[in-house]
């Protein structure tokens, strides 16, 4: 075993080793023991030091994988083989894991030191506000274990693994605070919406893993499929792509997962989770390529999803739900430029996006700690008494409405310059219709994201305080330091792409194994200075300056105003929640109160009614047998009488 493969193996074991010992922790009640030692506070402190050791572990593994990998590689043991069916344990390693898995631990690692403040305080006092720290940050390394399992996973089956116990540990982490009735609510929606998505992942997995007579994912991406077998099993990896990266008509989960603490937000949107979808993709990419109908369901699905969380991020009054809509659409960025052939552009906007969007979340937990309310309506003027909060959202948001020259700017272009090659020029594994519905709903969706990511910022920290506040100041430090940190790499992390070795480890390996070693030629820089820049920064000018030009004309005033009758229909995402509620979930709930009845009446009618016709049988027989004395006598004589004639008979016959 080399040392990279080593690394490999690792990366997700110490999160892992960090998140099962965390759960060992003894629970902790409220008070003092017999020494006169806080329990509650020892075993917090306990938690904190596994937690944040689990994830800068994980992190010093990623960056020395990425140091040391010089190519693929890969090591296996095999697990189980039935009937010549292998399932195996081990790793599979290229520059885009490495990548993915930096983000991965930097994000986690961030998210677990902004807990330990975040879940402390209240917004204006210092009593403790949760007593179940401990098992918070062990499910976050378990998540973070699991999302790096997905990462170097060089097994489908394996990889099932960690996609599976992500979906398990957003639904523990999203249901925290138990306090909030609508927490259990929206973990359970995330939970059940997700797993629908998962049945076709699971189909799909198992149909290659059958073809190829092996789930080795080297072996998988080497066999010759049957056409059909292929497409039907992209099409069904799709599923739970749509269920985990909140793909329309899957996405409705998303939103609504804002009722769990803001740094579960952050690691949901920028790390874990949604980013799972998109690289599952870029892993199996050559089986796409290879069927182009699923890659055109992609595009489709993915310019819908586009417009769709950047139309609903206007209207939102929420500024957790503003963002949750945004990853949405940030999302469908990603997925076109998947559809479009490149899965190098879609990888380096999930980097980019993974920093830009923690910061961005991290940033509003920061907000919601001072002031004590999600709602933007109840914000205003916090530039004054938070300035590094100030500051840092604004590169975020620059970075998110693609301001340049920070990350988002490059990564965003890069995907509106492959989907305009698609449309133009005929590239791409689909065809050019899919291009030029990738690329006209990204150029809107710039135009949308300036807007409402300077409504935003406007409503939250320019103006006039909207309501009193009680004296709101930047966070404390292990609030600021990860926030402060983030904004770095969603300032700068973008000049990467105009390297060429950067954008040739984002190239993913179609058969990166030493059997099959890749042939891809050395890869060109992702984002290039050309005049097809020019319309996304118009677009953008013109997004964010009417957002603008709405807010001075009446500061006081939600520029969301503006949208008119649209405005409800916007919020409510063009009400497809309540489309889901009324085509899936009355019926189902519907056929469940039928089976319930037919089961309550039928089954166990029958068999109620079998116990009540037994019982009284035997109690017209007791009544018999309590006859009186005399009666009993004559109707032994007389069943003596019967039994004799009848013997007399029978035998007189015989």
């Amino acid at each position: 075993m080399t040392t990279s493969t080593l690394l490999g193996v690792l990366l997700p074991v110490v999160p892992l080793a960090a998140g099962l010992v965390g759960l060992l922790l003894p629970p902790s009640p409220r008070g003092l023991n017999g020494d006169g030692v806080d329990v509650e506070q020892r075993a917090r402190r306990a938690a904190i030091t596994l937690g944040v050791a689990g994830a800068a572990g994980a992190l010093v593994l990623a960056v020395a994988l990425l140091a040391t990998l010089d190519g693929p590689a890969e090591a296996r043991t095999t697990w189980v083989d039935l009937g010549g069916l292998r399932v195996t344990l081990g790793v599979r390693l290229d520059g885009v894991a490495a990548l993915v898995a930096v983000a991965v631990a930097a994000v986690a690692l961030a998210v677990q030191v902004y807990s330990i403040g975040y879940l402390k305080r209240g917004p204006h006092d210092d009593v403790d506000v949760d007593h179940r720290y401990p098992p918070y940050a062990a499910q976050i390394s378990l998540f973070t274990a699991a999302m790096l399992l997905v990462v170097v996973s060089g097994d489908l089956l394996l990889l099932l693994v960690g996609w599976e116990v992500m979906g398990l540990c957003s639904y523990l982490l999203i249901a925290h605070d138990r306090r909030l009735p609508e927490a259990p609510a929206a973990a359970m929606k995330a939970f059940l919406v997700t797993r629908v998505g998962d049945v076709g992942f699971l189909l799909g997995i198992a149909l290659l893993g059958v073809s190829a007579g092996s789930f080795r994912i080297a072996d998988v991406l080497a066999h010759d499929h049957a056409s059909g077998t292929l497409t039907a099993a992209c099409l069904l990896l799709l599923a739970g792509v749509a269920g985990k990266s909140a793909q329309f008509p899957l996405h409705t989960w998303l939103p609504d997962a804002m009722a769990g603490p803001t740094p579960i937000s952050a690691l949901i949107h920028a790390a874990t989770m949604v980013a799972a979808g998109v690289y599952a993709v870029a892993r199996l990419y050559p089986l796409f390529e290879a069927a182009p109908v699923a890659l055109t369901v992609l595009g489709v699905l993915g310019s819908v999803t586009l417009l769709l969380g950047a139309f609903a991020a206007t209207a939102q009054d929420d500024i957790k739900r503003v963002l949750a809509w945004s990853t949405v659409s940030q999302i469908g960025y990603m997925t076109g430029a998947l559809a479009v052939g490149s899965p190098a552009a879609a990888l380096f906007h999930l980097l980019t996006h993974a920093a830009f969007k923690a910061l961005l979340f991290l940033a509003a937990g920061a907000v919601i700690h001072a002031v004590g309310t999600t709602l933007m309506s109840r914000m205003g003027g916090l530039r004054r008494s938070m300035p590094v909060t100030f500051w840092c959202t604004a590169v975020g948001l620059g970075a998110l409405a693609g301001v340049p020259p920070l990350a988002g700017f490059w990564s965003k272009d890069g995907v509106l310059a492959v989907a305009q090659a698609a449309a133009l020029d005929g590239e791409g594994p689909t065809p050019s219709w899919v291009g030029w519905l990738v690329w006209l709903a990204g150029l809107v969706g710039v135009a949308v994201t300036a807007w409402y990511a300077t409504r935003l910022l406007l409503r939250t920290f320019l103006g006039e305080t909207r309501v009193p506040l009680a004296r709101p100041h930047d966070a404390p430090g292990t609030l600021r330091w990860p926030v402060l940190l983030l904004a770095v790499p969603a300032a700068v992390l973008g000049l990467a792409g105009f390297a060429a070795p950067f954008a040739d480890r984002l190239q993913p390996e179609p058969l990166a194994s030493p059997e099959h070693p890749s042939d891809l030629l050395p890869a060109e820089p992702l984002v290039h200075l050309t005049p097809s820049i020019v319309l996304p920064v118009a677009l953008l000018l013109l997004g964010a300056g009417l957002a603008w030009a709405r807010w001075r004309r009446d500061p006081a005033a939600d520029p969301a105003a503006a949208l008119g009758p649209l405005r409800p229909v916007f919020a409510a995402a063009f009400r497809l929640d309540d489309v889901q509620h009324a085509l899936v979930v009355r019926p189902v709930r519907a056929l469940a109160r039928a089976v319930r009845a037919g089961d309550e009446r039928v089954v166990d009618g029958a068999v109620e009614g079998s116990g009540r016709a037994a019982s009284g049988l035997g109690a017209g027989l007791a009544v018999l047998h309590r006859a009186a004395l005399p009666r009993a006598a004559a109707g032994v004589l007389a069943g003596a009488l019967l039994i004799g004639l009848a013997a007399v008979l029978i035998g007189g016959t015989a």
